[in-house]
């Protein structure tokens, strides 16, 4: 699971400790995001001349406990994508440092840093249509290995994934060829959010998905938000329209109807049996209008949080991203 990666641990702790998350500029170390997730952002920190490795930086933790229980299920969730369901992992360890001022362990994924271009976000912006219309049909084969898992009779447990096309890499992708390899094979990137349901009950502490949030709506999200966010990465169909409704976002809304039937055609079966109903492109750009207005107003409440946090003399220990295209 990438415990070979040469990740170095005082730096990493040297750069949490002179770590302004308000302003990166002040970092004594070098410091540049490369993305941010539901409840971690991306690092490239220039801890070694290589730059070989990505910084996911999870600022969740309130105790020891939390951080050994969240490790125990990182890695089981990592060894069962790879061992057992068959989805390729990008190589990556977790690893704790502390920061002297809170006193808190802070939790870093480090992970293998692929080629920018080789993410699927970006990919799709060098590839012809047909092309995209492969990387998309290979995601769909790796999300239906660990659905597949989860129907097996007896089988009491159940994994969550997120597809977008920014958790997947594409192994050996040469972005001046504007082709994808002949076979394509993916790496998954997004590990930071091990959902695993063990006989009907999930393992990961869904209360850390509201610890970044404004405490003013934590109980509005709990109530109304916070099942469904997390329902939803077990859902085939759910995970399908939240992965086509994300090219809006990654600005190639041009692909949404060619990749519709691309979906239908997938998912023959299912929709024959009834299981399915056939996916349209209205209800795809329903859901994305829906979830980006969603996570619009959160972040917008999420920088009234962090002036709040100035105000009354708090630091606010979480990075926020700038105006995000949508």
């Amino acid at each position: 699971m990438g415990t070979d990666l040469n990740i170095p641990i005082d730096g990493l702790a040297g750069f949490e400790n002179g770590l302004d998350p308000q302003n990166l500029a002040k970092s004594k170390i070098p410091v540049s995001i490369m993305g941010y997730g539901e409840i971690s952002t991306v690092l490239d920190i220039a801890l070694d001349e290589s730059r070989t490795l990505a910084y996911k930086r999870m600022p969740l933790f309130h105790s020891g406990d939390e951080v050994k229980q969240y490790r125990e299920l990182y890695e089981a969730y990592v060894k069962l994508l790879q061992e057992q369901i068959g989805i390729r992992v990008v190589a990556s360890k977790l690893v704790t440092v502390t920061n002297v001022n809170s006193g808190q362990d802070v939790v870093y994924i480090v992970q293998e840093k692929l080629p920018p271009e080789s993410i699927g976000h970006k990919a799709i912006h060098h590839i012809p249509e047909a092309e995209v219309r492969r990387l998309i049909l290979a995601v769909l084969e790796n999300l239906k290995k660990a659905f597949d898992f989860n129907k097996q009779d007896g089988n009491s447990i159940a994994v969550g994934i997120d597809g977008q096309i920014s958790n997947w890499g594409v192994v050996g992708f040469d972005p001046e060829s504007n082709q994808l390899p002949d076979e394509i094979e993916l790496l998954y990137i997004d590990t930071s959010t091990p959902l695993m349901n063990i006989d009907h009950e999930e393992q990961l502490d869904t209360e850390l998905f509201l610890r970044s949030a404004p405490s003013f709506l934590t109980w509005l999200l709990r109530l109304f938000f916070l099942e469904d966010v997390v329902t939803r990465y077990y859902s085939f169909r759910s995970v399908c329209i939240d992965l086509i409704a994300n090219m809006y976002k990654e600005q190639r809304p041009d692909l949404v109807p060619g990749l519709i039937p691309l979906l239908n055609e997938f998912f023959t079966s299912e929709i024959n049996s009834g299981e399915f109903e056939p996916f349209s492109e209205k209800e795809i750009k329903a859901y994305y209008q829906e979830d980006a207005f969603i996570w619009r107003i959160y972040l917008a409440f999420r920088r009234v949080d962090r002036v709040l946090h100035r105000w009354t003399g708090r630091d606010y220990p979480y990075i926020l991203p700038g105006k995000i295209k949508r």
